[in-house]
C-alpha cells in the first residue's frame, strides 16, 4: 500500500500505563490508551500516524510493537523526566461494568497536541477520547480539511466541556459513542430520537456501540441503518481498549478505500470494527494484535459475514 496522504490515517489520543484487575487476572504494567490500542486495530488496514505523549518511563518495547503494525510514531512525544499517564481500574464479575480505582495524569496533564508537518495533510483524521478543547486544536493545525474527520468522547465532555464539544462536532463526519452517552447528548430515551438529534448537531454519521451487543450505524440518509453483531468469544480476558480497537478497525478500513463514507465502505467498516475489537478483548493489553498474521484477520471476518449472511 502507497504512504500517501489519501490512505494515511492520524489519530490523536492518549497513551498509558495501566493496571488491569479482571475477576481471573491482574496485570500491573499493561500498556494501553485510547491511541494505543486505535493504531494497533488500524495498522493492519492503513498506515497510521499516532500523535500522542508518553513519559521516560513508557516501555521501548512498546513502540517497536506499534512500529510493526506499520505506526509512524514520529508525533509521540516523550517527556524528559517526566511519568506517563497511568490508570488503574477493577472489572466485575460480569466483565462489562469496572470501577475506576486510581488516575494519575502525569504529563498527560498538560499534552498539547503538536502535529508534525508531514501530518497536516492526512485525509483520515481520528480524534480520540480527549478534551474538546484539545480536538479543536488538533483540526486548527491540519493544513486542510480531511477527507474523513472521526471522533470519539465520553460522558465527563458532555457533562463538563459540553460548549466545546459541540464546536467540535460540527466539524466532524463520524461520531462514535455508547448509548448511554447517545442519551445524555441528545436528552432523548429512544435511541433512535437520539440519533437523529446527535446527527443534527454536526456529524453525518454516527455509530452506537453497545459492548457485547455490537454495534449500531446511523448513516448519512435518514434510512442507512444497520447493526453488527459482536463476535462471539468463549473467554474475555480483558475489554480494555475495545471500543478503541473497534474504531481503530473502522477507520483503518475507511482509509485503506480512500473513497470516503459510501453505503458499502461503512458497513464493512463496520464489521472490520467488530473483528478487530474481538481480538482485542481475548487478551490484556494489545497481546492478541501483536504479531497477528492477515489471514487470522480475514477469517474472522469471513466468519461475522457468515453470521450475518441470510441464506437464499
Amino acid at each position: 500500500m502507497s504512504n500517501t496522504s489519501s490512505n494515511n490515517l492520524l489519530v490523536v489520543g492518549s497513551v498509558a500505563i495501566d493496571w488491569i484487575i479482571t475477576p481471573a487476572a491482574e496485570r500491573q504494567e499493561s500498556v494501553g490508551g485510547s491511541a494505543t490500542y486505535f493504531s494497533m486495530a488500524a495498522g493492519g488496514l492503513a498506515p497510521v500516524q499516532l500523535v500522542g505523549v508518553v513519559g521516560e518511563d513508557f516501555p521501548r518495547e512498546a513502540v517497536r510493537d506499534l512500529e510493526d503494525r506499520g505506526v509512524d510514531v514520529d508525533g509521540l512525544e516523550t517527556i524528559a523526566g517526566g511519568l506517563t499517564f497511568r490508570w488503574k481500574g477493577r472489572y466485575h464479575e460480569n466483565m462489562n461494568d469496572r470501577d475506576t480505582l486510581e488516575t494519575q495524569l502525569n504529563c498527560f496533564e498538560h499534552f498539547s497536541p503538536k502535529l508534525p508537518e508531514k501530518y497536516k495533510q492526512t485525509d483520515h483524521l481520528f480524534l480520540a477520547n480527549i478534551q474538546p478543547s484539545l480536538q479543536l486544536e488538533v483540526l486548527a493545525q491540519m493544513g486542510r480539511r480531511p477527507m474523513v474527520v472521526g471522533l470519539d468522547t465520553m460522558n465527563l465532555w458532555i457533562d463538563i466541556a459540553r460548549d466545546d464539544l459541540l464546536n467540535v462536532l460540527k466539524q466532524v463526519d463520524i461520531l462514535m459513542i455508547n448509548e448511554e452517552e447517545a442519551r445524555q447528548l441528545s436528552g432523548e430515551d429512544n435511541l433512535f430520537d437520539a440519533a437523529r438529534s446527535v446527527r443534527a448537531l454536526g456529524p453525518s454519521t454516527l455509530i452506537i456501540k453497545r459492548g457485547e451487543y455490537g454495534a449500531m450505524l446511523f448513516g448519512p440518509n435518514e434510512d442507512d441503518i444497520f447493526s453488527v453483531p459482536a463476535l462471539p468469544i468463549a473467554q474475555v480476558a480483558d475489554p480494555t481498549g475495545a471500543g478503541d480497537c473497534f474504531a481503530g478497525g473502522f477507520m483503518g478500513y475507511i482509509a485503506k478505500q480512500g473513497s470516503g463514507l459510501t453505503t458499502v465502505n461503512l458497513r464493512n467498516a463496520m464489521l472490520w470494527g467488530s473483528v478487530m475489537a474481538s481480538f482485542c478483548v481475548e487478551g490484556f493489553s494489545y497481546d492478541q494484535l501483536r504479531g497477528i498474521e492477515e489471514s487470522a484477520v480475514a477469517g474472522r471476518f469471513e466468519r461475522l459475514v457468515r453470521m450475518c449472511e441470510i441464506p437464499r
